[in-house]
């Protein structure tokens, strides 16, 4: 969302449209890729390494063609509109920084280079630095500044243009753990204050989480689901998405269900889990099938409650949670359980999985199969 002269704001929606990248070797980069951004919308695309995510923010900027398919940024299709006229702005992973300039000379350096007046790169550098709470360092070099001081001004000189659209490429995977926390704050605060239209993409699903409005989830390429973060997490369309998000990762165990003795997953070698509360069609009893669990939906079973016992292999306490890596028979399980619980390493728990928490997915194709409600 722009802000022009007369303090009106124009539109900055986003729409691809079977958006498709093949290198000359043949390779697909980006297949079918479809999906809206609306005016103001803070939209993540996260996805392990080489799964398309920086190849379509590109193609976004125009530093890569599109192969097939349509980009339309408002109403105008820029499929060959070239980069410095679609009214985006990029913040790269790297900062690029010019050395021998000033914070205040990187703030302005693009303005000065279409030809704006000197007054009014002045004022809008002042805005960005006032912003970004960079108003004492406009007189420093880069070599001066800490990493997340590098991250704002990268970010100051992408505001001053005032685009259509931000598009942040990992803009913050070179800084260190409390530095990532600050400046997602960060970036968080300038997305609500200035109602802008960002793009955000990153390989962290705790980034993803935090910052988008919206997530796209990519893998090999391929989109596999769009929606809100905890949309993604409580109804993960297939398997790698269900894994993807989640710290830690769901558990993934693969046997058969059935109701013996109330309903249970049967994993073999006579090893079971019960599954009380829970309920299947029963068309699914004896198919093979996938079985999702999250940590913290196993809990400690009360007394006489019906569960199944594990045993404790790893307890790794973080201050608000204890994680436990437990043991059923050879299938690894981990659970996310609160600071009053603290087992010992090589003990036996009785253990419950809490029906919410069960995810049940096509053994063939990964895809999440609907549980009664």
């Amino acid at each position: 969302m722009t802000v022009v002269a007369n303090g009106e704001r124009s539109m900055a929606s986003l729409q691809l449209e079977h958006v498709r990248k093949t290198y000359p070797n043949g390779f697909v980069a980006v297949e079918d890729a479809t999906f809206d951004v609306a005016d103001g919308e803070l939209l993540v695309l996260v996805g392990p390494s080489g799964c398309g995510k920086s190849t379509l923010l590109r193609m976004i900027a125009g530093l890569e063609a599109i192969t097939s398919g349509q980009l339309l940024i408002g109403d105008r299709v820029v499929n060959d509109v070239a980069p410095k006229d679609r009214d985006i702005a990029m913040v790269f992973q790297n900062y690029a920084l010019y050395p021998h300039m000033t914070v205040a000379e990187n703030l302005g350096f693009g303005l000065k280079l279409r030809g704006l007046p000197r007054e009014q790169i002045t004022a809008r550098v002042a805005d960005a630095a006032a912003t970004l709470e960079l108003d004492a360092l406009l007189q420093r070099k880069p070599a001066l500044l800490s990493g997340g001081q590098r991250q704002r001004v990268a970010l100051g000189r992408a505001l001053v243009r005032q685009p259509q659209v931000f598009l942040l490429d990992e803009p913050l995977s070179n800084l260190d753990a409390k530095l990532r926390l600050s400046m997602r704050v960060e970036i968080a605060r300038l997305h609500r204050q200035l109602g802008a239209t960002m793009i955000y993409v990153t390989h962290d699903q705790i980034e993803a989480m935090t910052l988008g409005q919206r997530i796209v989830v990519l893998k090999d390429g391929v989109i596999q689901q769009i929606d809100t973060p905890m949309a993604l997490y409580q109804r993960p369309a297939n398997l790698f998405v269900a894994t993807f998000l989640g710290s830690p990762a769901m558990n993934v165990l693969h046997g058969r269900i059935d109701r013996a003795d109330g309903l249970q997953l049967d994993l073999g070698d006579g090893v079971r889990i019960a599954l009380a509360g829970s309920d299947v069609p029963d068309a699914w009893l004896g198919q093979p099938v996938t079985v999702g669990i999250r940590p913290e939906g196993i809990r400690v079973a009360g007394q006489g409650e019906a569960g199944f016992d594990a045993e404790v292999e790893v307890v790794e306490p973080v201050g608000s949670d204890v994680f436990v890596n437990l043991r059923v028979g050879p299938h690894p399980l981990v659970a996310r359980f609160g600071p009053e619980t603290h087992p010992t390493v090589g003990s036996q728990l009785r253990l419950v999985v809490q029906p919410q928490a069960l995810h049940v997915f096509d053994r063939d194709s990964g895809l999440r199969r609907v549980l009664p409600a």
